[in-house]
């Protein structure tokens, strides 16, 4: 009798432990943590595919925005969380690259802490400025930030975000000094920009696109390859005299371990939203582009990213 009892408590101490499958998952609600404010390109693309999966998977997937510190404080609680599958993350090159060579002491590794599901996709940088400051082009904007005695204040997302190390790189390599004012997410940076308490930005183009196409802020360049077709009147940098191609690109992940057959389901759907004609047309006005790629490509291309821009980054820490 004592041993039927042991072997039955020792079974179902395994089942408790044993991982969790694809075949009864998702049960309950699935949280994606969405590091940046909301309004920002990160929640964008973030509810794009949330409502996706909640249909695809007859369960509530859901964005929490948790903002804060380029990024760091949501994808430290999406690398801390039980890889059960019911905690997500929208990962980025923010949060995954920029921030640990930044900073140092995130408490995560962009990649290994991570399992790397499904790239969604990257709107360009945009460098935008209040109409009050009076200027319309690349050059405009460079011949009076040159002859300025004082910085010019810029803002961006957050220390650590791809707005930052635009906006630092642009200004190092052009000759002129800058003063940056990081905001929790572009959301609330957009806002100060738009009351005119500053006058120049560095932000996501799906961010600042709806002002920009009011009028309401200037674009002066764009970090794509070619114009964005919706908005065939601004220039790229490279029209405009600086060689700067680069996306913000956010991407979905999910704490390391998390279980391979979850994963295989999340990305198969991910991708399947990602090609669906209305989200194509819905992410094009934006001028973000995806890539379709597998787990183990998204996480090479993490890997990438993080050898391309970490030794920047690592240099702006040293020398601010």
């Amino acid at each position: 009798m004592r041993l039927r009892v042991l072997c039955a408590a020792l079974a179902a101490l395994f089942l408790a432990a044993a991982p969790v499958q694809a075949e009864n998952w998702p049960s309950r609600p699935v949280k994606i943590i969405a590091p940046f404010a909301a309004g920002g390109a990160a929640d964008t693309l973030g509810r794009i595919i949330a409502d996706h999966l909640s249909s695809a998977f007859r369960e509530q997937f859901y964005i929490e925005n948790r903002g804060g510190a380029g990024g760091i404080v949501g994808a430290l609680a999406g690398a801390q969380a039980e890889p059960d599958g019911y905690t997500l993350v929208i990962s980025s090159i923010a949060s995954n690259v920029i921030s640990p060579a930044f900073n140092g002491n995130t408490g995560y590794d962009g990649v290994r802490d991570f399992t790397h599901i499904a790239y969604l996709g990257g709107p360009p940088a945009v460098m935008v400025v209040h109409p009050s400051l009076g200027v319309a082009t690349y050059q405009d904007f460079l011949g009076l930030a040159r002859a300025s005695k004082e910085p010019m204040s810029y803002i961006s997302p957050g220390t650590g975000t791809n707005g930052f190390l635009v906006g630092e790189y642009l200004a190092r390599e052009e000759g002129y000094k800058v003063s940056h004012i990081p905001y929790k997410g572009a959301g609330p940076a957009l806002t100060d920009l738009l009351a005119g308490h500053v006058k120049l930005g560095t932000v996501t183009f799906s961010t600042a696109a709806e002002q920009i196409r009011a009028g309401k802020l200037t674009a002066l360049a764009v970090s794509t390859e070619k114009r964005i077709p919706s908005f065939p009147d601004i220039p790229t940098f490279r029209e405009s005299g600086r060689d700067l191609v680069t996306a913000t690109w956010f991407a979905i992940s999910g704490p390391a371990r998390l279980p391979n057959d979850i994963v295989r389901e999340v990305s198969r759907e991910t991708l399947k939203a990602l090609q669906l004609p209305e989200v194509q047309a819905r992410l094009a006005i934006d001028g973000i582009e995806t890539k379709l790629m597998s787990p183990e490509e998204f996480t090479k291309f993490v890997a990438d990213e993080t050898a391309r821009w970490a030794p920047l980054a690592k240099s702006l820490a040293a020398n601010p």
